[in-house]
């Protein structure tokens, strides 16, 4: 289990107020176990945390999956709601390029597309780190994760990296002797890009907290952005695939803004 350590940092976004809330970002650090149990359904969990899942829960209940989320068995692997914020930044990016009114308030784009995008996060069931195959990203023929059947009905690619682990350093700190796949677990949301050539360029988003468990199933927090000292590293934008994401909203169509 994982600690978030909040870090908060500012983005700007030309016009928009709807995403202030997602105008932060996280690192991550492992601080061994910790009581994975909550006291409430998933939705109530999301909503206890807004920091981190603000946004989300808007599009939840925009998406009318608030049921989904507080009465049905599944796994959820939650994105931040700053991975929304960056997917909704690089779109109105491209709208402006083609000198289209761009996107001020969540609900103008349609509750359909905001439940397509979110189902692929979403299955039916409760799985825990523990229930998901080896995956190798190195050896895939050896070790390639599972295929699973998205609440949507689209088939994303799970497993577990089995880390080495180090039992001898050199005097630089780099590993000496190490023993293959005995270090740490971490487990993986593998977007499928092409499902003709479904071993290829697949998109590999790691879980920075697994198996929190509310009433009604189990969460798994994917990593989001991150900071390497000053510089921020991409991890994840909400939809997997931004240009995707972009057709699709654009496609689905784009509701006027209101007051």
């Amino acid at each position: 289990m994982y600690k978030i350590i909040l870090k908060s940092t500012l983005f700007m976004l030309l016009g928009l107020s709807l995403l202030s809330s997602c105008k932060r970002d996280e690192y991550f650090q492992d601080t061994g176990k910790a009581d994975p149990n909550f006291n409430g359904t998933i939705l109530a969990y999301l909503k206890s945390k807004p920091v981190n899942f603000d946004t989300l829960t808007r599009v939840i209940n925009i998406a009318g999956m608030n049921d989904v989320f507080d009465k049905e068995q599944i796994t959820f692997f939650a994105p931040t709601s700053s991975t929304i914020y960056k997917s909704i930044k690089a779109l109105n990016a491209d709208l402006r390029k083609n000198g289209r009114d761009t996107v001020s308030k969540l609900e103008q784009i349609k509750p359909q597309t905001w439940k397509d995008e979110l189902s692929m996060y979403i299955f039916k069931g409760i799985y825990r780190l523990k229930d998901y195959p080896q995956l190798d990203t190195t050896a895939f023929t050896a070790f390639p994760g599972q295929g699973y059947t998205s609440y949507g009905g689209r088939t994303m690619n799970i497993g577990v990296i089995f880390n080495d682990a180090v039992t001898q350093r050199n005097s630089d700190g780099s590993p000496k002797t190490f023993v293959k796949y005995a270090g740490y677990r971490q487990l993986y949301l593998s977007y499928i890009p092409d499902f003709s050539t479904p071993t290829a360029n697949l998109l590999n988003i790691p879980v920075s907290s697994s198996d929190i468990a509310p009433t009604n199933g189990i969460v798994h927090v994917l990593a989001q952005s991150v900071f390497s000292g000053t510089t921020l590293v991409s991890k994840h934008n909400f939809g997997f695939n931004t240009r995707t994401f972009i057709d699709k909203v654009i496609a689905d169509g784009i509701l006027p803004a209101t007051p």
